[in-house]
This record gives structure tokens, sequence and C-alpha cells, in this order.
């Protein structure tokens, strides 16, 4: 499976990461990547970027080194009800909202209803796009109910690379089951590598390894299609009602 855009990295706006935009741009371009998405962490985070970061993406070429790029957020899930920590008027003028749970943000629980319920509340957000790593041990879900929101809403399940390789230690007993469960009722997925430092940008290794032994359909992974990405958006965009978004 090639897999030719990448749905999250991070560049020294949020706060622990290495590269700018710049970089990971040129690093894209060296491994034939035709898109990527920069969504630093959202403000909440230790270290993160003001909101005012996030309200003057516009100002980032559509194309760097010869890769598209999208302005977007890894924003962070609050609480229960899965309040994320940027505004409407700022999520608006975004093209690609991650919604992840972060224990800086969210105090990680056994509890599996409350975990259960912030991403499914995020999910309900029309803003957010793609649920990020959600095989995180630490925060234990109901994987069947939070895919079948998914659905529900059209959104996208992320398999996060780094989880397999840098962060989150245990996600990689849990990640192929979601995966194969989201194969299974028909969930779309969106593959991430979730760089901190440019070289990472494109490593999609371990992922590509879990979707083949799968089996995962083409068909519902984004990360194959540019032309998927922009199909996406414009339904987004019909969905909330417009925005200011570099993908009009």
């Amino acid at each position: 499976m090639r897999l030719v855009l990448d749905t999250h990295t991070h560049t020294i706006a949020s706060g622990h990461a290495f590269s700018t935009i710049i970089e990971n741009a040129r690093e894209a371009f060296r491994k034939g990547l035709q898109l990527i998405c920069i969504t630093d962490h959202g403000p909440e985070m230790p270290g993160g970027p003001h909101i005012y970061y996030f309200g003057n993406l516009k100002v980032i070429p559509e194309k760097i080194e010869g890769v598209e790029i999208l302005k977007g957020v890894e924003a962070n899930i609050m609480d229960e009800e899965g309040r994320i920590d940027l505004p409407e008027r700022i999520l608006k003028k975004l093209d690609i909202v991650i919604a992840s749970l972060h224990d800086e943000c969210f105090e990680p629980s056994e509890d599996v209803e409350r975990n259960t319920k912030a991403l499914i509340n995020a999910i309900k957000n029309p803003y957010v796009d793609i649920i990020g790593h959600p095989g995180n041990p630490i925060y234990p879900i109901d994987i069947e109910r939070v895919l079948e929101a998914a659905k529900e809403y059209g959104k996208f399940i992320e398999i996060n690379n780094s989880s397999f390789v840098t962060s989150r230690r245990g996600s990689e007993k849990i990640c192929p089951i979601i995966a194969g469960k989201a194969k299974e009722m028909g969930v779309r997925v969106a593959v991430g590598s979730d760089a901190h430092i440019c070289f990472d940008v494109g490593r999609f290794d371990e992922a590509i390894r879990l979707l083949e032994d799968i089996n995962m359909p083409e068909e519902l992974v984004l990360n194959t299609s540019v032309d998927k990405v922009k199909q996406y958006l414009q339904e987004k965009r019909k969905r909330i009602g417009g925005g200011q978004n570099s993908w009009n």
C-alpha cells in the first residue's frame, strides 16, 4: 500500500518538537509525499502555541517545496463532553482537526465509560475530522462504540505510526484490534506519522505493516490519494456551512 500524504505532523511551535514547517515539507518532498498536514498541539498543551498561531496559519503558502500544505491542529480533548481547546471561530479557518486525549489535559483513567464518552462527544463536533491515537492504553475505550460513532458522523480513526515506535507504550497491542474492527465495520482510517522531527515525516512503516497484515481495503485509507482528502474537505465544508480554508 502506497501512502502519499501525512495527516499528522508537528513543528517547533508545538513546544516539544524540533523542526520547522519548511524542514518538514522538504523531508516530505524527499520521500515523495504529495501533501502534509501541519497539526501542532492545541494551546492547552504545556509549551504549545498561543491561539494566535492557529489564527495566522493563513500566511503559510499552499505549497512548500512542491508539497501541498494543509493547516490544522491536534486539539486536546479537555473533558467528558468532548470539548477541545480551540474556539469555533478558529476551527472554521482550519483544514484538518485531529482531536486527541493527552495526559497533560485529560487525566488518565481506567474508566472506560468516561474515556469512551469523551471520544464520542469529540467525534460529534462538526469541525473534528480525525480521532488521534485511540489505541493509547492509558485511556481504555469501548472500541466498537467509538467506531460506530466515527462511521455515523463520517470521521476518521487514526493509525498512528509513532504509537508503535516511540510513544504510548502498549498501543501496539490495541491498534491492531482497532484497525481490524474498523475494517470489519467499514470505518475509514487516517495514517499519521505524528512526526516531532522532520526525519519522521512520512514514516509509516509500522502502520503500513499493520494495514497489510489485516488486508485493509485501500478505499478505507485516506492517505492513498490527495483526491480523497480534497473530496472529504469539500464534504466537510458543506457540512459546516463554509469557512475560510485553503481548500476553497
